[in-house]
């Protein structure tokens, strides 16, 4: 079984969302831990709660952005970070549209409920498509930002 796939399973057992579960396995590899965010991460599971589009990518962008993106006032974002978001929604673009139509959660999901083979599937490659982006970018997914 793919190894993301491990970590991913016992996330979704404890009822994390699709974005909750991206936004824990970024703080995972790095080691830290940001409840808030982990909540604010809830206010675009499935959709936004209206099936629009998936919490995956959006939960994707928004770990792209906790790696790449501007904090605080007199920090700068990654020279990269647009590219990286781009990279990240043109792949899942791709594969969701590929497999399922569309990126909304209303076209992925099969009768409307979050399915561990689909979500969990196309999460794990997710997760994976998003570590190989930060690589490329010379992004240590084990650092948190300053």
């Amino acid at each position: 079984m793919n190894p993301a796939l491990m970590e991913i399973m016992p996330l979704a057992a404890k009822n994390y969302c699709c974005s909750q579960i991206l936004v824990l396995l970024a703080l995972r590899a790095q080691g830290v831990e940001n409840w808030p965010l982990v909540r604010a991460a809830a206010g675009i599971c499935h959709g936004m709660e209206a099936g629009l589009t998936c919490g995956i990518l959006t939960g994707g962008c928004l770990v792209l952005g906790l790696y790449a993106g501007r904090g605080r006032e007199e920090e700068l974002a990654h020279e990269k970070s647009d590219l990286l978001i781009t990279e990240f929604v043109d792949w899942f673009r791709e594969k969701a549209t590929d497999m399922y139509g569309d990126i909304t959660c209303q076209a992925i999901l099969s009768e409307g409920k979050p399915d561990a083979s689909r979500c969990g599937g196309l999460m794990s490659e997710a997760w994976d498509q998003i570590l190989t982006i930060l690589s490329e970018a010379g992004i240590d997914p084990s650092e948190p930002r300053e």
